[in-house]
């Protein structure tokens, strides 16, 4: 069979997790309007007959300003390395410019073909797509280019093939039912703060880290508790994050427990509480504590 791995690179918000959940067919990482969401290297299985493509979604690479940016610029580098295949994803409905010939540069030091895909052309008409192609073709060498829609599934087809031409002969790197290398801790704190971003979106959202103390049966049969904590840097936070008489903190567990009991198969007893852990995004001990 063939077997392998593809890293998927590219600028904050291009759509690199929607591209990773339509390549594997199934929700695996969250999505937000906000950039610089994905904070972990999430890794993504393909299953099909004689065929098993592990993708890896990467942070989106950004000029830092924190530590915990810095964090998620070497973890996205640090995915260019032993695999067999690499997307380099574009926003094709917007401005191609610095943070894409940056990346570029990067590229072309990696000794792995390299697809170009220039995304979001379901919301570009077909005479803009020339333009943007040819932008990016002049931005390096690249294996192939294809426009793309992550969103409405165009040319992901495509895509798909010419990334299953790199893969090389191997053995299945994971059982046919797991489709994700994130524990069930990590899917369920990614869910809430996928939730958690959506409801404040511009207010505190790289504030908010969120940690899963325990996910256990509840009295009920079919009933699964979760306990988490959403962590915020400063005092002030806190209250954004609870809203007047809790009603912010309510939707965000209204949201979250519709899509944990899919995830989890049953009813959810969701107990959220917001604490402070000041300035964690800078200090290496608060970032190892929360995960980072």
């Amino acid at each position: 069979m063939r077997s392998g791995f593809c890293s998927i690179i590219g600028r904050p918000n291009v759509g690199k997790s929607t591209l990773l959940n339509a390549l594997v067919g199934q929700k695996v990482a969250i999505i937000t309007p906000v950039p610089q969401t994905t904070r972990h290297v999430i890794r993504g299985v393909l299953h099909r007959p004689d065929l098993q493509i592990v993708f890896t979604d990467t942070p989106g690479i950004h000029k830092p300003r924190t530590l915990l940016g810095n964090r998620l610029n070497d973890l996205a580098r640090a995915s260019l390395s032993s695999v067999d295949c690499v997307v380099f994803l574009v926003d094709g409905s917007g401005h191609i410019g610095r943070g894409d010939e940056f990346l570029a540069r990067l590229l072309r030091d990696v000794d792995t073909p390299v697809i170009a895909a220039v995304n979001k052309v379901d919301v570009i008409g077909r005479e803009r797509q020339l333009p943007q192609l040819a932008r990016v073709q002049e931005l390096g060498g690249w294996t192939e280019i294809v426009p793309i829609s992550a969103v409405s599934g165009e040319n992901v087809d495509v895509l798909t093939d010419l990334i299953t031409e790199r893969m090389p002969e191997g053995p299945p790197y994971f059982p046919e039912d797991q489709v994700t290398d994130q524990s069930l801790e990590q899917r369920v704190a990614e869910v809430i703060r996928e939730k958690a971003i959506t409801v404040m979106r511009e207010e505190v959202p790289h504030s908010i880290a969120v940690v899963v103390d325990e996910i256990t049966p509840g009295m009920s049969e079919n009933v699964t508790i979760v306990s988490a904590r959403l962590f915020v840097e400063r005092e002030s936070q806190k209250g954004i994050v609870i809203g007047h008489s809790g009603a912010v903190l309510r939707d965000i567990g209204v949201r979250a427990r519709e899509e944990l009991e899919q995830l989890l198969d049953g009813r959810v007893f969701l107990d959220l509480r917001v604490k402070l852990s000041k300035e964690w995004q800078r200090d290496p001990k608060k970032l190892q504590r929360l995960g980072y």
